[in-house]
């Protein structure tokens, strides 16, 4: 049998073979009803029926349907975003959305800046999936208030806040490559003295409370494995240790939050043989602290007015071995959002609201860089700015019929000069069972022509970087339907959405003209160069009988953009590397009293255009994966598969055994480098107490 045939075996003899609890027998003399309970379940992924923005909701129930051990593969049951292996060597993983990759998202967590800079490369594996409560993902523009860096959308990232977290909550799992993961969560309240103050009109209660919340994760990936034989290691050794505290405090009409985390990653792989003489090793090695801080104060409840202060800083420092090739950074970023914001109601019979939201930012990056290059020699990339900005934004909502958010802002980088971004949003819903939503505004980014395209690192290829690096600007627009339709007491969802995105100037990423090689420039240095992106959508949700629930959805992409053949002339073509479409078929079925779970997702991946120079691996790919739950009163077991079609790019990596060869290249990644591997895990959840 083998080492993973074993390790299947036990986890379901551990599942399946585990004793049933025990349950009291009452005779009908001893029956009776206290009270009666009406029960509705939510839905895991809910869509709003009255914001103007094109927003879903994915919560914790949906997140517990497979083994999301990180934000990475929390997006492995939805069809919007896509996320696969960036390189075939160092494990980093990348999210799409509307066609793009996810430099063009803007990935924040609680309304502050995370995923950006540095990170881009790991970060969506640094926020554990057991810390979330809930992810939104926006397609298309957002809300001004963030500020001006989402082009194709926005992904919030919600944790879990003190004040309502469960005591104590543990989440084990162990997979079959033996990667463990380990996370303890807890949320206390902190007694305080509640102060009594007498008005004229009567006794007012001036509440004050004060939580604080632990959030810890440690992972370790024991075993490294060379499934397909190529030297290499498939997945690298790693090693992960994360911690966070967070406050809230209450007083009145003022409210302040406070959060603070550090972690440490280090990840080691490469060539595995220990009777290679000079083999490549791939060591990278990450420090990360951050926090943020949260004030905001009602004036008047009623009137909705009310003014917050929101500030955070980061500092992100690694130090990356690629065989020869060696990148170090650090990155210091500082934030400051002031919102001032203002409901006042409309004249009339209709219910007619609106809202004012103004303030400034402040954001600023500064970086410390140099990438050491056998060839090329050492790049020194050094580099800060600051972009202050004001913005304004309307929202207005008439009965429940039409909303409208339209926004603008105007900001300064000392890197690029003055900019605006001018966004609006609507929604019109003429019937209750259909709601049209449509979208245009701009998105603007400053480019880390390294941390963004880090998947080039580990291979051979010469590097050619434009002397300038140019901020990238697009417009994108969009517009989704969503038709809700009763079926006796149930109700089918179907939604059908187009969004594109057209690049005034982008980073282009040219790996099509020497395939020794790869060229990084601007748009705008290219005569008449273009780089655009279409994205169409159709997805169809249902709950079949109660508890069991199916989606169905399939995406089509089409991103090109210019670059230059072989032969130095410039053509437009699909970018390399990027699929054109997506399937997803996927359905969860839980038994009344919610004592099992059952969760399974199909998904039909296709493959885009290879770059000049490389073979074509195939056309598209299946994936399938499962996972079975046993709830208990205050626990969980659960079990799982992913990639049971065992389909991988059997040889990712080119030349992989003279990887100091000049066509030595692990960044020809079209699908899955790694084959299926079962996992199992262990939930606890100390429920807290009612007051």
């Amino acid at each position: 049998m083998t080492p993973r045939k074993s390790i299947l075996a036990c986890v379901l003899c551990a599942v399946f073979c585990m004793p049933a609890v025990a349950q009291d027998t009452l005779s009908t003399s001893d029956f009776h009803i206290d009270e009666v309970q009406v029960v509705q379940r939510r839905k895991a992924v809910t869509k709003s029926r009255t914001s103007a923005f094109d927003t879903e909701k994915i919560s914790s129930d949906e997140l517990c349907k497979a083994a999301c051990c990180n934000l990475s593969e929390a997006f492995e049951t939805n069809a919007s975003v896509d996320v696969a292996y960036s390189d075939a060597a160092t494990g980093a993983k990348q999210i799409r959305l509307l066609g793009l990759s996810g430099t063009y998202v803007q990935l924040i967590q609680e309304n502050t800046p995370a995923v950006r800079g540095l990170a881009q490369n790991f970060g969506l594996e640094y926020i554990p999936g057991s810390w979330m409560q809930s992810i939104q993902v926006s397609k298309g523009t957002s809300s001004v208030i963030n500020g001006y860096e989402a082009t194709s959308g926005q992904i919030n990232v919600e944790l879990l806040k003190p004040q309502t977290q469960n005591p104590l909550s543990l989440n084990l799992m162990l997979n079959s490559e033996l990667m463990a993961e380990a996370n303890v969560m807890g949320g206390w309240q902190i007694p305080l003295k509640e102060h009594q103050h007498a008005h004229a009109e009567g006794e007012h209660c001036d509440h004050e409370s004060l939580y604080t919340g632990i959030l810890a994760h440690y992972g370790q990936n024991f075993m490294t494995m060379d499934e397909n034989h190529d030297s290499f290691a498939d997945m690298p050794k790693t090693q992960n240790a994360n911690l966070a505290n967070r406050w809230f405090y209450r007083h009145g009409d003022y409210t302040f939050q406070a959060f603070v985390r550090g972690l440490y990653d280090r990840r080691r792989g490469g060539q595995m043989a220990d009777t290679i003489m000079n083999p490549y090793r791939i060591n990278l090695n990450t420090w990360r602290v951050e926090g943020f801080m949260k004030n905001g104060y009602v004036f008047d409840e009623e009137s909705g007015s009310s003014v917050a202060l929101i500030t955070a800083v980061s500092y992100h420092d690694l130090n990356n071995d690629y065989g020869l090739r060696n990148w170090k950074a650090n990155q210091l970023n500082a934030y400051l959002n002031a919102i001032y914001q203002g409901n006042f109601e409309g004249k009339g019979d209709v219910d007619n609201d609106h809202r004012l939201s103004a303030g400034l930012s402040i954001n600023y990056d500064r970086y410390n860089e140099q990438l050491a290059l056998p060839v090329t020699g050492l790049a020194d990339l050094n580099r800060q700015e600051l972009t202050p900005g004001i913005f304004a934004e309307y929202s207005l909502k008439y009965d429940e019929i039409l909303s409208l958010v339209a926004g603008v802002r105007a900001d300064y980088s000392t890197r690029y000069g003055f900019f605006f971004t001018p966004r609006a949003n609507l929604r019109y819903t003429p019937f209750e069972w259909w709601t049209l939503r449509g979208s245009v505004g701009m998105g603007y980014r400053s480019p880390n022509a390294i941390a963004d395209n880090a998947f080039i690192l580990p291979s051979s290829r010469v590097l050619h970087l434009a002397d300038e690096i140019k901020q990238e600007r697009a417009v994108n627009a969009g517009i989704s339907t969503t038709f809700y339709i009763p079926l006796g007491n149930k109700e089918l969802q179907l939604s059908a959405e187009y969004y594109y995105t057209h690049f005034l100037n982008s980073l282009i990423v040219d790996l099509d003209q020497n395939p020794h090689a790869v060229y990084i420039y601007n748009q705008t240095d290219l005569p008449d160069a273009k780089s655009f992106a279409h994205s169409a959508q159709v997805e169809a949700s249902l709950e079949v009988l109660r508890g069991w629930t199916w989606t169905a959805a399939f995406r089509w992409t089409d991103v090109e953009q210019t670059t230059i053949c072989a032969d130095g002339t410039a053509k437009l073509r699909p970018k390399a590397l990027y699929n054109r479409f997506k399937g997803v078929i996927s359905t969860s079925y839980q038994t009344p009293l919610k004592k099992w779970q059952f969760d399974a997702t199909a998904q039909f991946n296709g493959v885009g255009r290879v770059p000049d120079g490389f073979e074509q691996p195939f056309t598209w790919y299946p994936q399938l994966m499962a996972q079975i739950t046993k709830y208990f009163r205050t626990c969980s077991i659960y079990v799982g598969a992913e990639n049971m079609t065992n389909f991988r790019q059997e040889h990712p990596i080119i030349d992989s055994f003279h990887p100091f060869s000049p066509d030595f290249d692990a960044s020809m990644v079209c699908g899955p480098t790694t084959g299926w591997k079962i996992y199992v895990g262990f939930r606890y959840d100390l429920e807290k107490k009612e007051d």
